[in-house]
């Protein structure tokens, strides 16, 4: 029999749920949001996206596959998604203390209890997350017996994408395995044949770089605010990110220095909202977001589909786009945007994660049509 603590989840409107700890004992708070995939929860923790947020998850069992080893360095992992985990806490409705995989190098508990982050169970997640759907997402706490109380917090009223985003600027220039080394403006650029792109960390997930490196890119990550417009590249990619789009004026504004000169752009989830508002459109928050592996998004102007990974609780405002550019990808859920591209230049985004890790991996020929750009 598992020693458990009780735990409980209450909801700033006052709705409660309780369960029981495992993994970290300890009281947290944040944004309670839900995730309707089947699998791929080391990837979801440690997806900046999730940074402040309180993830449940919809599949009924958690944990029973264990977690990959921390392979590689906190600047490229290679089974994960970052070098720690950044979701406040993570909520299911059973946990498997008992897990196999040839891949696992320990348990979901003891992951996080090494990182300081709490697991519920116990929880009846389909009302749960029945009650989100209705109300939207909201801020909540997990309050853990006998570890104390804490206040409501929203992560939505931080610059989330400062957080996340690297101090300095790297490079990567090698295969997957490969660590990276600092940027020189001098040396780190052009030589080899190698295109260079540049990629706007604004909380990236590594399979962004893994993607952009096994296409044989050169990839320099500079930090969410850092001019790259003096850097001799051949491409802009915008990361996917946390939060609110609005504290990231600092990279609108270099993304429209970018889009003066003209070279290829290309956006990923908060990259697609980024690129947006550099053209002048306004973006909103969902009410309670797309985070799933079976977003159906379909190819503006065609009947053609395709089942996407997401992870945001913002979206661009298609209607206050302006004339030059136009939707790439439509939400077949809700109708909303999925992407955008400008009628002319080589500039485009999409909404989901065409990189997945984890997930469908059917659009990942977003990453071709870049690189052909070039």
């Amino acid at each position: 029999m598992q020693a458990t603590r009780r735990a409980v989840l209450t909801l700033q409107d006052g709705t409660q749920f309780e369960g029981y700890s495992f993994g970290y004992a300890g009281s947290v708070t944040g944004e309670v949001v839900f995730n309707t995939a089947m699998t791929g929860y080391p990837e979801s923790l440690t997806d900046p996206s999730y940074e402040g947020q309180i993830l449940v998850t919809t599949f009924p069992q958690l944990g029973n596959y264990g977690v990959p080893p921390q392979d590689g360095s906190d600047s490229l992992r290679r089974f994960l998604e970052s070098g720690r985990i950044h979701c406040r806490a993570i909520v299911a409705q059973d946990y498997a203390f008992h897990h196999s995989h040839w891949l696992a190098a320990r348990s979901l508990a003891q992951w996080l209890e090494e990182e300081g982050v709490p697991g519920v169970y116990g929880i009846d997640t389909r009302a749960l997350t029945k009650h989100l759907r209705e109300h939207g997402s909201m801020v909540g706490k997990v309050v853990v017996e006998g570890c104390g109380d804490v206040a409501f917090e929203d992560p939505n009223t931080r610059n989330l994408i400062a957080e996340t985003s690297c101090r300095e600027p790297m490079v990567f220039d090698g295969d997957v395995d490969s660590e990276p080394h600092r940027f020189d403006a001098g040396t780190s650029a052009g030589g080899d044949g190698r295109k260079t792109v540049v990629l706007v960390d604004c909380g990236t997930k590594h399979n962004i770089i893994r993607c952009l490196l096994r296409r044989g890119l050169r990839v320099v990550v500079v930090p969410w605010d850092y001019d790259f417009t003096d850097i001799p590249y051949d491409g802009l990619f915008i990361s996917n990110g946390p939060g609110n789009p609005d504290f990231a004026d600092a990279t609108v504004e270099n993304i429209r220095k970018a889009m003066a000169i003209g070279k290829p752009i290309c956006g990923i989830c908060m990259g697609n909202q980024l690129l947006a508002k550099a053209a002048g459109a306004r973006t909103f928050k969902l009410k309670y977001g797309h985070r799933s592996h079976n977003q159906p998004v379909r190819l503006a102007g065609t009947d053609r589909c395709f089942i996407t990974s997401q992870n945001h609780g913002y979206a661009v405002d298609s209607a206050t786009l302006p004339p030059e550019w136009e939707p790439l990808f439509v939400n077949m859920n809700d109708g909303t945007n999925e992407g955008i591209r400008h009628r002319t230049l080589p500039f485009f985004s999409a909404q989901f994660h065409p990189e997945a890790s984890s997930g469908p991996r059917d659009t990942e020929f977003i990453f071709d049509k870049f690189k052909d750009m070039l």
